[in-house]
């Protein structure tokens, strides 16, 4: 049976339950097995570029001694992301990537919900790379650490807020959560917002199932 390992590159135990519960619809009868794991040596959350460069190490440790035949970072700095696919010649999917490509297809211009105003940059610069920029609405911060993230009261109240700004003032028509430990607000963000809103675990781990059960 093929094997997709989905990493969260932080530390923090309720990211990586959150990115399990988003895998859990994808792991069916005759499909590939998903697993979840944790970058114990990482910090609690990756939210400024040193984090995103400090994590990359142990994920070519994590990668190579695996025996998976695709591997997902489930973090929206997609830390490591071409040297992973380097080190291992099997398909490296991040999260940021996949959801982006992911929400060019329901909307013509994209928001990002941020955690942190710091993370807001990182993110620019990723969407330049990609070539999106003609259409990206904009990147907006929730003002929440990862591990802020656990409460969903708060969480949803802040992402509700935010969310309303991308598509009123910046006139996003499809967003993108900008962290893997927003994956359990999608359904009732996207109810509230009345626009799509793409879970990037999810569409990373879409893109995952395509590439082994296709033997890219």
């Amino acid at each position: 049976m093929a094997r997709i390992i989905v990493v969260n590159p932080n530390s923090t135990e309720a990211v990586t339950a959150a990115i399990d519960r988003a895998a859990a619809p994808f792991r069916v009868e005759g499909g590939p097995e998903i697993r979840t794991t944790t970058n114990r040596t990482g910090p609690p959350g990756v939210q400024s570029q040193g984090d995103a460069d400090g994590v990359v190490p142990n994920l070519r440790k994590i990668a190579t001694e695996s025996s998976a035949d695709a591997l997902v970072l489930a973090c929206f700095s997609d830390p490591g992301l071409h040297v992973l696919r380097e080190d291992t010649g099997k398909p490296v999917v991040g999260i940021a990537e996949a959801g982006l490509l992911t929400a060019l297809t329901l909307g013509e211009r994209v928001g990002v919900l941020a955690i942190l105003a710091r993370s807001v940059p990182r993110h620019l610069r990723y969407v330049r790379q990609m070539g999106l920029e003609a259409r990206f609405a904009g990147d907006r911060p929730v003002d929440l650490e990862v591990v802020e993230l656990s409460d969903p009261v708060r969480t949803h109240a802040h992402l509700l807020e935010t969310g309303r700004m991308l598509r009123d003032r910046d006139g996003a028509d499809v967003l993108v959560l900008g962290c893997a430990g927003m994956a359990d607000q999608r359904p009732a963000l996207a109810q509230a917002l009345g626009i799509p809103v793409v879970e990037p675990v999810q569409a990373a781990i879409g893109m995952a199932m395509s590439a082994v059960m296709r033997g890219w």
